[in-house]
């Protein structure tokens, strides 16, 4: 090799290697953000009790699109625990509230089926559906009776795609999966 070519040799290397951890970052061009993020949370205490409002933005990995696509249905869950903060003990649980929603896709409709308590609403489109199961606004999640006014309190909140609720044999493999872990948490303090 040519003594002038070999300072050239270095910067095409890192050149090439940078343009190569672009295209592993950006996925070939095409950029997917998969899982859950928490885009909203807030806590009202009111003269009824303690509300909570959220909103959730989902993407679906491809392997839970595809299992969803194949008759399986998706268990969405979100969860708040209200405490009351004791320095002698443990905090106290004072109140917990659950919400859960099914999403199911219907082949013969060729549409999705949210379903949250006895309530059922078909979808065309995937998108539509995830938004019905992606927020809520006002859910009470503790009575005013269980709230003293002299006490500190904090909320616990997760939302989270529940893999327990999915058929036997698909829950054998899910253990290191990452796709299937689509969970956020989050901690709040009542002021």
């Amino acid at each position: 090799m040519p003594v002038h070519a070999r300072p050239l040799l270095p910067m095409l290397r890192r050149w090439a290697a940078a343009a190569l951890v672009l295209l592993l970052a950006l996925g070939g061009g095409v950029v997917r953000a998969e899982g859950i993020s928490l885009t909203h949370l807030s806590l009202q205490r009111l003269d009824a009790g303690l509300t909570l409002d959220f909103n959730i933005r989902v993407e679906l990995p491809r392997v839970v699109e595809d299992a969803l696509q194949r008759g399986v249905p998706m268990y969405f869950v979100a969860e708040a625990t209200v405490y009351r903060h004791r320095w002698y003990w443990r905090d106290e649980r004072v109140a917990r509230a659950t919400r859960v929603w099914r999403l199911a896709w219907q082949p013969l409709t060729r549409s999705y089926r949210v379903s949250f308590g006895g309530l059922n609403q078909s979808f065309e489109t995937l998108s539509e559906a995830l938004a019905a199961v992606r927020g809520v606004a006002h859910w009470k999640i503790a009575d005013a009776a269980q709230l003293d006014a002299d006490s500190r309190y904090y909320v616990e909140f997760s939302y989270r795609l529940d893999t327990s609720a999915l058929p036997r044999p698909m829950q054998i493999g899910l253990a290191g999966q990452a796709d299937w872990t689509l969970s956020v948490e989050r901690t709040l303090r009542i002021e």
